[in-house]
């Protein structure tokens, strides 16, 4: 495992949204929960601003913070303190921007920068002039409330580690193509003189779906991103790297190589593979920041130059227990197959819980989950699944909070491919077993990845 995560350890995933306040208010006690359990990480999804809908993965900024997950009644920022004006003289190259672009989208009903008039659009100088001097009060509080947002997220990020436990981020591969990144850096896009995408990301057909997925992200152009020494990129890492002790790189296998849809397709199975000079970027990244905590997110169908990127970096990559049932010995989410420098999940946000996964299968398949588990019926399934990958050789194996609760498909987080019902689910302190924080420290005692004794 990398820096930033001691070896041997358990998390839980559970995003800022799903506890009881749906924010960051009951964030101290989540931490003292976790503290109680002897888990040393906390696992989240992209804390950004959604765009339309509240998917995490569909941002307004790749940088800025989603005012939803963070107290109303913050402290006011006085502007001239020494610690905001460093702040802002750090972030100036991201956070002016993103305060513009909602403003601007604000007086343009929502609108897509695209449909925006030409000279906003284009980013002309006098027409950007105009528009700060007229909202100049609501541009400066939106810079001032990411500001708040930092302080108040390093104050989560200081309780987390009195108690020994690290945060997990996740980073999206790609950006909306209606965000202050698409619209303030252009050049490191594939864009037509409109401004529309030309190539847009996806995956092609998999698991989850059979026609693949559109996401509709622009791709990037990598040819100006080397030029330019990836500076996109390592300013965008380097302020994750404020807010975690370890990120995960969302769809690892796109800094190998791209599935490059035609902007016109309606499905992503008019794609193409395209290669990307990932490990250009990945050298370029640890040059400047050293030898950083990530984690690579390559599920699916990995080809050879995803893995030997991977190992080249030395990245942990990811595994999950729901895809170990089949009759391939070869499969490399088995617990036999298991390394250390995976990271290892019952499931992930995009799989139904371990129990709704279960009660989906063929009664054949059902039987075939129990005997390699080594139980009689599903009574036990959520506590073997979970003693199996802590029981594993996995350096850090996670597990959704809703995995601990035992709940079926109705604590589901997210359905890829479709856009209803995903990301609302919320725990309540009433629902958490009073002896589950007990339980979970015993089994991380016996499965030696306790992050400290009682």
């Amino acid at each position: 495992m990398s820096a930033g995560v001691q070896v041997r350890q358990a998390g839980v995933l559970l995003h800022p949204t799903s506890l009881p306040s749906a924010r960051l208010d009951d964030a101290h006690r989540w931490l003292d929960w976790l503290a109680d359990t002897g888990v040393g990480v906390w696992q989240m999804l992209p804390l950004g601003v959604p765009l339309a809908g509240i998917s995490p993965y569909q941002c307004a900024s790749a940088f800025a913070l989603n005012p939803a997950l963070f107290p109303t009644d913050l402290p006011a920022v006085d502007i001239d303190a020494p610690a905001f004006q460093a702040w802002h003289h750090a972030q100036q190259h991201w956070v002016d921007n993103y305060a513009l672009f909602m403003q601007l989208k604000k007086t343009h009903d929502g609108a897509s920068w695209v449909d925006w008039p030409n000279a906003l659009r284009q980013r002309e100088v006098l027409a950007l002039q105009t528009v700060k001097q007229q909202y100049q009060l609501e541009i400066n509080w939106l810079i001032q409330q990411q500001y708040q947002f930092y302080v108040y997220w390093q104050d989560v990020r200081h309780y987390a580690a009195e108690r020994q436990i690290a945060l997990f981020g996740d980073m999206p591969i790609f950006v909306a193509h209606d965000s202050a990144d698409v619209w303030a850096n252009p050049h490191c896009f594939l864009l037509d003189e409109a401004g529309q995408a030309t190539l847009v990301a996806g995956v092609p057909p998999d698991y989850f779906s059979a026609t693949g997925q559109r996401w509709g992200n622009p791709q990037y152009d990598w040819d100006y991103m080397r030029q330019s020494d990836f500076i996109w990129w390592r300013e965008r890492l380097r302020y994750h790297f404020e807010f975690f002790d370890l990120v995960r790189i969302d769809h690892f296998r796109g800094l190998a190589a791209s599935w490059m849809i035609p902007a016109a397709s309606p499905t992503a199975m008019d794609g193409y593979w395209q290669a990307v000079p990932g490990d250009a970027l990945l050298q370029c990244i640890q040059a400047d920041m050293g030898s950083v905590p990530l984690v690579a997110e390559d599920l699916g169908v990995i080809t050879p130059d995803v893995v030997a990127l991977r190992e080249q970096f030395h990245l942990p990559g990811m595994s999950v227990l729901q895809f170990a049932f089949d009759s391939y010995e070869d499969n490399p989410h088995k617990p036999q197959n298991v390394t250390p420098d995976r990271v290892y999940y019952t499931g992930t946000h995009d799989n139904d819980t371990t129990l709704g996964w279960f009660n989906s299968l063929p009664a054949e398949q059902q039987r075939m989950v129990l005997t390699a588990l080594e139980i009689d019926d599903s009574s036990g399934l959520n506590e073997a699944m979970i003693y199996t990958i802590f029981n594993s050789v996995s350096d850090l194996a996670i597990v959704p909070m809703q995995d601990l609760l035992g709940l079926d498909s109705d604590g589901r987080m997210n359905t890829p491919g479709t856009s209803d019902g995903n990301w609302t689910w919320q725990f309540q302190w009433q629902d958490v077993p009073a002896d589950l924080a007990t339980n979970l420290y015993q089994l991380l005692q016996q499965t030696k990845r306790l992050t400290h004794a009682k």
